[in-house]
């Protein structure tokens, strides 16, 4: 039986363990002529496996969207464990100034730059979750990350046409690290340029406080009603008031592969247009929502989304 190694502070030990492979590692490259990083910062959040809102969106999204314990479960059959016994640990990764730089220039498809971090820099964040998930493990915390496993899919679902059984996005924001925008992107500290990770562990670490009470908390559209500028940036027409248009979304999506590959002479895609040239780009936009994340009061219980 493997013997849990002691650690004095789970909490920062996890934080060393990401950023340190952030720095360190040769896999964080956007694989370009300069040899830039593709990532230099994250954002690090804990959310408890037995926190409400893991029920709250499997009744939202639906039922094949996996609460931690489900996964956990899934993956570690003969170590069985309560919800509470479980953290999910979530990071954000910011997209670089050079990057947003680049495709805020951008009118219809991706800057090379961005489609650069899509492709390599979303592998690097696939190998910091393996990396996340064996140190745990080695560490005798069993730990699994939700993205990687084989039966993790994309599914139809009738209320959202695409969903998943694991959303990064609403992983980060369980463990205190954003809202969501008109556009479904995630408004961060660091604004809606990123990307997630998470991974699921057998380990206590204190909760991170989530100083807002609405998922839509971030974003100046619902907190004002006002902005809207991600509408104006999306090239397919696929952010209304009503909201995000995920099957014109996806559609675009798959015709920047063809431009990707002749402009740029690499196989990938992308957009993020909507990401950037926008008042969350890089931050919170939402005065009274940055003074509650600064004064990182905890709010009283969510409602459940609807």
């Amino acid at each position: 039986m493997k013997k849990q190694m002691v650690l004095r502070d789970p909490r920062i030990w996890i934080e060393e363990l990401i950023r340190g492979f952030i720095a360190d590692s040769p896999l964080n490259t956007m694989r370009n002529q300069a040899g830039d990083k593709a990532w230099d910062d994250a954002l690090v959040g804990f959310a408890s496996g037995s926190d409400p809102i893991w029920q709250q969106y499997k009744e939202y999204i639906g039922p094949f969207h996996w609460t931690p314990w489900e996964i956990y479960s899934q993956r570690f059959p003969r170590k069985p464990a309560c919800p509470e016994d479980l953290t999910v640990v979530s990071w954000v990764l910011p997209q670089r100034e050079m990057v947003r730089k680049a495709n805020r220039r951008t009118r219809k498809y991706p800057s090379e730059e961005w489609a650069r971090i899509r492709v390599y820099g979303e592998e690097f964040n696939a190998a910091l979750r393996r990396h996340v998930a064996r140190s745990l493990n080695e560490a005798g915390h069993e730990a699994v990350a939700p993205m990687l496993t084989p039966n993790w899919a994309i599914v139809m679902s009738q209320r959202f046409s695409y969903a998943s059984s694991w959303s990064e996005r609403h992983a980060a924001h369980a463990a205190g690290l954003g809202t969501f925008g008109l556009c479904d992107g995630l408004i961060t500290a660091k604004g809606k340029a990123i990307r997630a990770g998470s991974v699921v562990a057998r380990i206590s670490v204190q909760p991170t406080p989530r100083p807002y009470a609405d998922h839509r908390a971030y974003c100046l559209f619902f907190a004002e009603g006002r902005c809207g500028k991600c509408m104006d940036r999306c090239p397919a027409g696929a952010i209304t008031k009503a909201g995000h248009d995920k099957e014109k979304c996806r559609q675009h999506l798959v015709r920047s592969r063809e431009y990707v590959k002749e402009t740029y002479r690499f196989e990938g895609y992308g957009c993020g247009l909507c990401q950037v040239g926008v008042p969350c780009e890089a931050g919170i936009p939402v005065k009274a929502a940055r003074e509650a994340l600064e004064r990182c009061e905890l709010p009283p219980p969510p409602p459940p989304l609807a």
